[in-house]
């Protein structure tokens, strides 16, 4: 299996960290985060792209999807914390070559008072860890 999970989340972390102080970040799902602001990045798919399978049936490429969740709890001024730190991440992102396909603020359910800006990107990786948009 093709697995950059470690690698998208560490690197992810680290502008993370570098820009906003303090920021708690996770790589799984949590009900309700202990600290804000807070993401998630989770790697949601990881299926074998087909159209590169050899005759041995090994996989040379995959298709993954990130899902990211961004979450403030701030008196005011949430939204925009939340845009001002997914839009980081948008960056970082896009440029190790992952399409956007989703992006849009999602009712927090566990707490009306935290604000969730939540996006998904997309990509092609190759066995040696290249990624293509593609």
């Amino acid at each position: 299996m093709i697995d950059i999970e470690t690698e998208v989340f560490n690197r992810l972390a680290t502008l993370l960290r570098a820009n906003f102080s303090p920021i708690a970040i996770y790589g799984e799902h949590r009900r309700e985060p202990a600290t804000f602001p807070c993401v998630i990045i989770e790697e949601k798919d990881n299926r074998m792209y087909a159209r590169t399978q050899d005759s041995e049936s090994l996989e040379n490429h995959v298709s993954v999807m990130y899902e990211i969740g961004v979450y403030s709890n701030k008196e005011v001024g949430k939204k925009s914390e939340c845009k001002q730190i997914m839009a980081l991440i948008d960056n970082e992102m896009q440029g190790m070559g992952f399409t956007r396909i989703f992006m849009n603020p999602v009712p927090n359910l566990e707490s009306a008072t935290v604000y969730r800006l939540v996006a998904r990107y997309r990509a092609v990786v190759s066995k040696e860890k290249v990624i293509y948009r593609r």
